[in-house]
């Protein structure tokens, strides 16, 4: 039982990473730690993507869940497994506009903003 919430935790972790890669430069506008941080995980990132690697959260979720039961293991990635039904969301054409509006929206007041 503890490997299977180590692997939950690592799951958490991987989602949080993600999330930070995303917004990370929210924070990184201000606080040049961060904004190192961040950009050191985008370069990583693109690394493993260009050489098409797995990110060490994935191999390390999948050793731990091989630890507690070998059957609950996948093949892929992290994303593919946990994240495809997140981005493949079954949602409204509609619904999907107005969040697109406000995703355009909130990155050009970012980005205007920023440029002040």
């Amino acid at each position: 039982m503890f490997y299977k919430i180590l692997a939950d935790i690592t799951v958490f972790i991987h989602f949080l990473w993600i999330l930070f890669l995303i917004f990370g430069a929210l924070p990184g506008v201000k606080n040049n730690a961060v904004k190192i941080f961040h950009i050191s995980g985008l370069v990583f990132a693109f690394v493993i993507q260009i050489f098409d690697w797995y990110c060490p959260l994935t191999h390390l979720e999948f050793w731990l869940r091989s630890k507690y039961d070998p059957f609950l293991t996948y093949t892929g990635s992290f994303i593919i497994h946990y994240m495809e039904a997140i981005v493949y969301i079954e949602l409204s054409r509609y619904l999907i506009l107005i969040i697109t509006i406000f995703l355009c929206g909130f990155n050009a007041w970012f980005y205007f903003k920023k440029k002040r």
